[in-house]
């Protein structure tokens, strides 16, 4: 059994590099938009990235974008870097930066501004979110599944959420592909202190009341998502890809030209990185 894989990165100093000094060019590289980086900062990163042959999906998150001219600006730097991808997010800031609360308006304008040319995914939440209730988190993407591609899922760490999750959006009506939001095998401090950053911080308290299910997931020097990648096989069609978090741990990562074998996934994801960057 085969998944497409994307390897997510944050734009920290060097990380353009490190990239492709350790990651294939067939590789697909999602670049995460943090609030104290700013889009800016994302942006400039994909834009290296793609210039150096990779694909690369920047995110774009909605309470940080200033103005519609911005976003113009970023739509006119994505096509010309030959970016035709982009992950559209609300934010974890508390006010807007600009005209866009959410991520519905930002879909609706690339929508415009791009002839629907440019692809767009979404994210959600197995695990619910601790400001949206779920029936609003169901209601947000039934509003904005006719401007999307696909769903990328918050980082869970049970197979058995994110199955379920799938056949919750099925049964009401979200027909958008589900691709399975994985931790990579990092170092369990890392996980931990980064976790929060990137707006995984539900899916760690979360894993903090589950006793034995946490110290058997977080439990020794480094997290590894073994049982987890087993687990997501075990439904065929139900996942459509694997949405790798790797905290900037390049080391291993899946080759191929952007997909893995399950083994050969499942190896790189154990593995880790020596490198902790």
């Amino acid at each position: 059994m085969t998944f497409p894989v994307r390897i997510e990165i944050i734009p920290a100093q060097g990380i353009v590099e490190q990239v492709q000094a350790l990651v294939p060019k067939t590789t697909a590289l999602s670049v995460t938009c943090l609030p104290h980086h700013g889009i800016e900062r994302t942006m400039r990163t994909a834009v290296e990235l793609s210039d150096a042959g990779y694909k690369v999906i920047p995110h774009l998150a909605a309470r940080g974008i200033r103005s519609r001219s911005e976003l113009t600006e970023i739509v006119r730097g994505c096509d010309a870097a030959g970016i035709r991808e982009v992950f559209v997010i609300g934010g974890d800031r508390k006010q807007a930066a600009g005209v866009y609360d959410s991520a519905l308006p930002v879909l609706e304008d690339i929508a415009q501004y791009t002839g629907g040319m440019l692809r767009a995914g979404v994210a959600g939440y197995p695990e619910g979110h601790p400001l949206v209730s779920p029936v609003d988190l169901l209601d947000g993407l039934l509003a904005k599944q006719h401007l999307a591609t696909h769903v990328v899922t918050q980082m869970c760490f049970a197979a058995a959420k994110i199955h379920d999750y799938a056949a919750l959006l099925r049964r009401e009506g979200v027909r958008l592909p589900v691709w399975a939001g994985v931790a990579g095998s990092v170092p369990r401090t890392r996980l931990v202190a980064l976790g929060a950053q990137i707006g995984v911080g539900s899916s760690l308290k979360f894993l903090s009341r589950k006793g034995p299910l946490a110290r058997k997931l977080l439990s020794g020097d480094r997290y590894s998502p073994d049982s987890l990648i087993a687990g997501l096989t075990s439904r065929p069609g139900t996942i459509a890809g694997i949405h790798l978090y790797s905290f900037n741990s390049l080391d291993s990562v899946p080759a191929g030209p952007d997909q893995a074998t399950t083994s050969a996934l499942q190896t790189a994801l154990i593995r880790g990185a020596a490198r902790d960057n």
